[in-house]
């Protein structure tokens, strides 16, 4: 009894298929027999040419969301990390500046202020306005706030003090709260200016380097 084979085995491709009236053409072809590692987002996205003042950051978690979720550094990908305890929700989109790296041995956080939620797992451009220092468990984890750069709204804004003083109190009052239901403390310090948002993340950008580089050396 003869196989179905595709049209391309004219073209050197003999391989079954069950349904005769699928046809594929070489581009499909070589997507099934030349594997390719996905990118990864926190090491293939570039930081962006006018880092560490505006840079590509990486959205884990859209404004108005109570999923938490977060970078899977194995294999790249966006995983449910646990849903929130309280009622409150995130008041900005929030997520991870690529080619970063922070003492706790992950990218930089940042919390990005703009009109709209993105997808989870998109990337987008932001400029750093300020850092929150944060305790977390007793542990340093500093938040760079930053607002989108390409939003008409909010890429004006330069600096902390320029926003409304309510949505600064709205930021702290959201991570002063969504540990408390976990029983966790959090412990949200004065707001620093944009220079020190932009050293953090130059201190970042130094220490994945050497993070790489010690990698490569191993």
């Amino acid at each position: 009894m003869a196989d179905n084979k595709d049209e391309g085995s004219a073209k050197g491709y003999a391989f079954p298929l069950k349904n005769p009236n699928v046809t594929l053409n070489e581009r499909n072809f070589a997507a099934f027999t030349h594997r390719q590692a996905a990118a990864h987002p926190w090491h293939d996205l570039e930081i962006g040419p006018e880092a560490p003042t505006v840079f590509n950051c990486v959205v884990e978690i859209s404004k108005g969301g109570k999923v938490k979720y977060e970078l899977d550094k194995n294999s790249g990908l966006i995983k449910v990390d646990r849903v929130l305890y309280s009622s409150i929700v995130y008041p900005h989109n929030y997520g991870f500046i690529p080619r970063t790296i922070c003492e706790d041995s992950d990218p930089i956080d940042v919390l990005v202020l703009m009109q709209e939620p993105v997808l989870t797992g998109s990337f987008l451009r932001a400029r750093a306005i300020g850092l929150m220092p944060m305790i977390d468990q007793g542990e340093k984890d500093d938040k760079i706030i930053a607002v989108c750069a390409d939003d008409p709204e909010f890429r004006h804004y330069r600096e902390l003090n320029e926003l409304p003083p309510h949505r600064l109190a709205e930021i702290r009052r959201f991570f002063e709260d969504y540990k408390k239901n976990e029983n966790k403390k959090v412990d949200v310090e004065a707001f620093l200016p944009a220079q020190a948002a932009i050293d953090a993340i130059k201190d970042s950008m130094d220490l994945y380097a050497a993070y790489i580089k010690a990698g490569l050396q191993r």
